[in-house]
């Protein structure tokens, strides 16, 4: 039910809410993802080899695929397709870990404990962006308490250690994968810390010492320790139609927010903190807003209710988390 209250607020948010005004060819101040094959971004990773480009994918009714996304323009300059992997059941989450490799999770569950286990795809990331086959990596992935539903998984920039949130609406864990991954068998994930939220996705900042967690409605940014996170502040989630999705840019200067959706928004806010980059100081305020100020005009009524359906919800299933302090 408190689902649904979300997705029924947020899709009543897309079609009121103004689109910021750099969101259409912005670069790392936010853009709109044009191609039409796109409907579901449920994942985002900014490249670590080609400057201004985005990594996403479809969540589910999709192939072995993942798509380049050029910030600037929105449009898609290349779709790779993953080899040597069987067909996609419901990809949640892509990251970027050492050496350019690229991790896809292939992680949901809607059914919340169907699946007795799930992938994650492992590629290089491609030198030459064009539309291509690539050779990929699957590994299986159990948890040691049993199957669960998880859209967010992470890869430690420093380590390369692989690590799942599950999504819980009460708050869930962040799992933690073996050293390194293995083909041979399962790799079991271990809860190693609580995360009071209902995440829908995860990024960890360039240098590794931050953890950035959203929802569809809010989000935590932590301070990493090897597993060891301790809760520093609620984060500035903008208003989206169904909010899957979140990343560093490359940079570690903003925070990227994506939404699930045809023609859907990319928000860029600045990274508290500093966002975790000896060479990208915080700034003062934030960018790219969800577009609520200015002149209403005629659609101010529409645009307030809006807002207060968003409002409520929040408050019988958002804030309910994030003012809780983490669980012990």
């Amino acid at each position: 039910m408190r689902r649904t209250l979300a997705l029924l607020a947020g899709a009543l948010l897309t079609g009121v809410l103004a689109v910021p005004a750099s969101a259409d060819g912005g670069g790392d101040e936010g853009f709109t993802i044009k191609d039409p094959r796109i409907t579901e971004s449920s994942g985002l990773a900014a490249s670590h080899l080609h400057p201004g480009i985005y990594w996403t994918h479809n969540d589910s009714n999709d192939g072995p695929y993942i798509y380049a996304v050029d910030s600037g323009t929105g449009k898609t300059v290349a779709r790779v397709t993953l080899r040597g992997v069987g067909a996609p059941r419901d990809v949640e989450a892509i990251s970027i870990g050492p050496d350019n490799q690229i991790y896809v999770g292939d992680i949901g569950d809607n059914y919340d404990g169907k699946w007795p286990y799930v992938w994650i795809y492992r590629l290089p990331e491609p030198k030459e962006l064009k539309d291509q086959t690539v050779k990929a990596t699957q590994y299986v992935v159990k948890y040691a308490d049993g199957p669960r539903n998880a859209e967010s998984m992470v890869v430690h920039p420093k380590t390369g250690r692989v690590y799942i949130i599950d999504k819980d609406e009460d708050g869930g864990h962040l799992y933690e994968g073996p050293a390194k991954l293995s083909t041979s068998g399962s790799n079991t994930f271990k809860p190693v810390a609580p995360v009071d939220l209902w995440a829908t996705d995860a990024a960890f900042s360039p240098n590794g010492t931050q953890l950035a967690v959203r929802g569809y409605f809010g989000g935590i940014r932590y301070d990493w320790n090897g597993g060891r996170i301790e809760r520093k502040e609620r984060l500035e989630v903008p208003l989206q139609g169904q909010g899957e999705s979140i990343t560093y840019s490359a940079d570690g200067s903003k925070l990227m927010y994506g939404s699930e959706g045809t023609d859907s928004t990319v928000v860029a806010k600045d990274a508290p903190g500093g966002g975790g980059s000896a060479t990208s100081p915080s700034k003062n305020g934030s960018s790219s807003a969800s577009g609520s100020g200015g002149d209403d005009g005629g659609d101010g009524v529409l645009r307030n209710g809006a807002i207060a359906v968003a409002v409520v919800a929040v408050a019988f299933f958002g804030l309910r988390r994030l003012r809780r302090g983490p669980r012990t």
